[in-house]
């Protein structure tokens, strides 16, 4: 019998369920032979949008449940009141290994609580980080944290660039990783409290590749692999990242149809356009994994479709076949001796 990666998707979680996210669903399965999905969620509305698809039968299976977790309710209490929720269940099934991994695009508050809650850490974790893939001029680049710990420690720090090497090396197949910390300026002295204490940890960590600070001009030309903040200026890197590419992308099209030339001219480049859009599209790389948990926890853009929604569950394979979670035991294990 053929052995699955079997994926917990939280049909009712973000600002287009449930339709997006059971197309999404429906989209792996059949880009993919190695999934299988638990679908959770409201069963009736499930099955209608279900019902749109062909796909195979045998690996997509509805959990049905009663619950909501909203984005206006405070997350550690919809975790521990709403335990038929979508979103719960999802994180009950990853603890119990019904679930290999979950997705959500619903509240990140609650995805982080459950996570840590329900989920737990890893022995030795300080702080599970989430940690997306951003697209840069070289491809692409993890940035850790981006919205899971405000109050990040120098000590949370050292284990996010450590983390955040282990999954860069064997997800995504970068022999060497290089690891930098967000700042003001290149030089070493420069820098709030945080980044001072921190920068001479990271200098002295034999596990990862340390190259010293990158200012946040220098994060799209991809020039450290892993970047290391903490989740309130990686939240802010992130949303201006999203914001000016969706400005530029708009201002683009404005200007290609302000007249006959410009039009002729957006025609010759469209080509070349869109392959530069799609180098750049944070969607390619699926959603955010919340990094040091005892299982993986996957949180996509509220406002994922479908397509984001697939890459999401498909990142899930690579991340059960590699078993990041005991490379990321065994990485900061050897550290600490």
């Amino acid at each position: 019998m053929k052995e699955f990666v079997t994926v917990a998707l939280d049909a009712m979680g973000g600002d287009h369920a449930p339709a997006e996210i059971v197309k999404g669903g429906v989209d792996a399965v059949n880009a993919s032979k190695e999934v299988k999905i638990l679908m959770v969620g409201d069963e009736k509305q499930i099955e209608a949008e279900l019902s749109k698809y062909t796909y195979d039968q045998e690996r997509i299976q509805v959990v049905p449940t009663t619950e909501v977790i909203t984005n206006n309710e405070h997350p550690v209490n919809a975790v521990r009141n709403k335990r038929d929720s979508s979103l719960v269940r999802c994180q009950r099934m990853v603890k119990s290994g019904e679930a290999d991994a979950m997705v959500s695009a619903g509240s990140t508050g609650a995805v982080l609580a459950g996570g840590q809650l329900i989920v737990g850490r890893l022995k030795g974790i300080h702080r599970p980080p989430l940690a997306p893939l951003i697209p840069t001029e070289k491809g692409f680049s993890m940035l850790i944290d981006c919205g899971a710990n405000v109050d990040a420690r120098p000590a949370h720090l050292v284990q996010f660039a450590q983390m955040g090497t282990v999954y860069m090396k064997n997800i995504m197949g970068i022999e060497n990783p290089k690891v930098a910390i967000v700042n003001i300026g290149s030089e070493e002295e420069k820098g709030n409290q945080l980044v001072k204490e921190t920068f001479p940890l990271l200098k002295e960590c034999e596990s990862i590749n340390f190259i010293g600070s990158i200012e946040a001009r220098d994060i799209p030309a991809g020039l450290a692999d892993v970047i290391v903040c903490e989740a309130f200026v990686g939240n802010v890197i992130l949303k201006m990242y999203e914001g000016v590419a969706m400005t530029l992308v708009h201002k683009l099209k404005k200007e290609m149809m302000q007249s006959l030339r410009s039009k002729i001219g957006g025609l010759l480049v469209k080509p070349a356009m869109k392959s530069v859009m799609k180098d750049f599209d944070a969607t390619e790389y699926g959603g955010a994994p919340l990094l040091g948990l005892k299982g993986l926890v996957v949180k996509s853009h509220g406002s994922s479709d479908a397509y984001e929604i697939m890459n999401s569950i498909l990142q899930c394979i690579t991340f059960k076949k590699q078993n990041i979670n005991v490379l990321i035991e065994e990485a900061l294990n050897q550290s600490n001796q």
